[in-house]
C-alpha cells in the first residue's frame, strides 16, 4: 500500500470529538452563589426554593447524626453522604409516588424521602429484617444495593414490568456512583432497558471515587454520561452542587421516560466529601487537601443559603432551629431502632420465600422448638 495513501476513517478525530454533546453541565447557580440562568430560576417559587434548602438541610443533619451513631458503634455499614446533598435532594423531590426506587448504599436519604422511615434506614444498617416493613406500606423501593451496579439491572427489569403492566407515569430510578459504571451491570442494565424501551431513569452520582479509586483513571471515557451511547440511551451531564439544576434535569429525565420514549441517563457532577463509608476508609491516605478544596468551595448548602439570604428568605437561626429538630427526630428513630425484637433464625427463614419450600417450612419449625426452650 502506498505511503501516501490517505486515511479513510480519521480515529485521532472521532476520539477526540465523541465526547462533545456530553460535557456541558447544566447550571443554574454557580460555586460562588450567582444566577447564571435567570430565566431558569424563575420556574421555581419562593416556597419550593426554601423546601429545597430544608431538604439540603435535612441530609447533612442526618449525615452528620448517623455517622455520630456509626462512632458509638450502635449501627453497621454505613455510607456517608456529605456533599451530596444537591444530587440525592434534587433528584428525589422529581421523584413521584407511584414510581419505583432502586438505590445504591449511598442512598438512604432517598429512600427515606420515597417513603421509609428514618428508623428503617438505621435498621438496615444493623442488618435487621423488619428494615423492609416499608414494603407493607406500599412504598415502591427496593432495599439499598450492595453489590456494585447490581440495582441498575433490577430497574430495567421493574421497568420493562412497568410498561408491560401498562402502567402510566411511572418510571423505575437506579442510582449508581462513577466507580459503578465499570461494572457489568451497569451496561447490562442500560442495554436491556434500552432495547425494550422501558421507562427507566439512571442516575450516576459521580462523586470523584471510586473508595480510593479516581474518576480519571478507573475508566478513559471523558464523560460517563457519554456511556449510554453505545445502547441508544440519551444523556446528560448536570451541577450536582447545584440542586435547581440537578432537579430540574432529573425531572426532565423523568417526563422523557414515562412519556414512553425509553431511558434516560443522567450523570451528576458532585463529590464525596468524606470518607467513603464507616467501615475504616481515610481519604487522607489518596487525596490531599490542595484536592479537596476546590469541591468544598463548591458545598452545596452554602451555594443555594447565599441566594436565599439575599432574597431574605433564610437565616442562620431559621437553619440552626432545623438541625436540632432534626436530629433530635434522628435520635428518636436510633432509639426506636434498637427497640426492635431481637432476631432469631426462623425470622430470617420466614423471610427467606413469600411461600416456604418444604424444606425451608421444615427449618423453620426445627428452629422455632429450639427457640421456644
Amino acid at each position: 500500500m502506498a505511503a501516501e495513501d490517505k486515511q479513510v476513517v480519521d480515529f485521532a478525530k472521532i476520539k477526540s470529538t465523541m465526547s462533545d454533546p456530553y460535557k456541558k453541565p447544566i447550571q443554574v447557580i454557580d460555586e460562588s452563589g450567582k444566577i447564571v440562568n435567570q430565566e431558569l430560576f424563575d420556574r421555581f417559587s419562593d416556597d419550593e426554593l426554601v423546601t429545597l434548602m430544608e431538604k439540603m438541610v435535612w441530609e447533612r443533619a442526618l449525615h452528620e447524626q448517623t455517622m455520630n451513631f456509626s462512632r458509638q458503634g450502635r449501627l453497621g455499614f454505613y455510607a456517608p453522604t456529605y456533599g451530596e446533598e444537591a444530587s440525592e435532594m434534587g433528584i428525589a423531590s422529581a421523584m413521584k409516588k407511584q414510581d419505583y426506587l432502586f438505590p445504591a448504599y449511598r442512598d438512604l436519604p432517598q429512600l427515606i424521602q420515597h417513603g421509609a422511615t428514618v428508623k428503617e434506614g438505621y435498621l438496615w444498617s444493623k442488618g435487621h429484617y423488619q428494615c423492609y416493613d416499608y414494603f407493607r406500606e406500599g412504598v415502591r423501593a427496593w432495599i439499598p444495593q450492595i453489590i456494585i451496579g447490581a440495582q441498575y439491572v433490577q430497574a430495567a427489569g421493574a421497568a420493562l414490568g412497568i410498561k408491560k403492566n401498562g402502567e402510566k407515569d411511572t418510571v423505575a430510578y437506579a442510582f449508581t456512583g462513577d466507580g459503578g459504571t465499570s461494572q457489568g451491570d451497569f451496561y447490562e442494565g442500560v442495554n436491556f432497558a434500552s432495547s425494550f424501551q422501558a421507562p427507566a431513569v439512571f442516575f450516576v452520582q459521580n462523586n470523584g471515587w471510586a473508595i480510593s479509586v479516581p474518576r480519571s483513571t478507573q475508566t478513559a471515557a471523558e464523560t460517563l454520561a457519554q456511556k449510554g451511547v453505545a445502547s441508544g440511551v440519551p444523556g446528560t451531564q448536570v451541577d450536582g452542587m447545584d440542586i435547581l439544576a440537578t432537579y430540574l434535569v432529573a425531572k426532565d429525565a423523568r417526563d422523557f421516560a414515562a412519556a414512553g420514549n425509553g431511558p434516560v441517563l443522567v450523570e451528576t457532577l458532585t463529590y464525596r466529601f468524606g470518607a467513603h463509608s464507616s467501615a475504616g476508609d481515610d481519604p487522607s491516605r489518596y487525596r490531599t487537601k490542595e484536592q479537596e478544596k476546590p469541591w468544598f468551595d463548591r458545598d452545596p448548602l452554602i451555594r443555594l443559603r447565599k441566594v436565599l439570604t439575599d432574597k431574605k428568605l433564610w437565616d442562620q437561626d431559621k437553619e440552626d432551629k432545623l438541625v436540632a429538630q432534626y436530629k433530635d427526630e434522628f435520635k428518636q428513630a436510633m432509639k426506636d431502632a434498637e427497640a426492635a425484637p431481637k432476631q432469631k433464625i426462623s425470622d430470617f427463614l420466614k423471610h427467606t420465600f413469600e411461600v416456604p419450600t418444604p424444606d425451608v417450612a421444615a427449618d423453620i419449625k426445627k428452629f422455632e422448638a429450639k427457640e421456644s426452650k
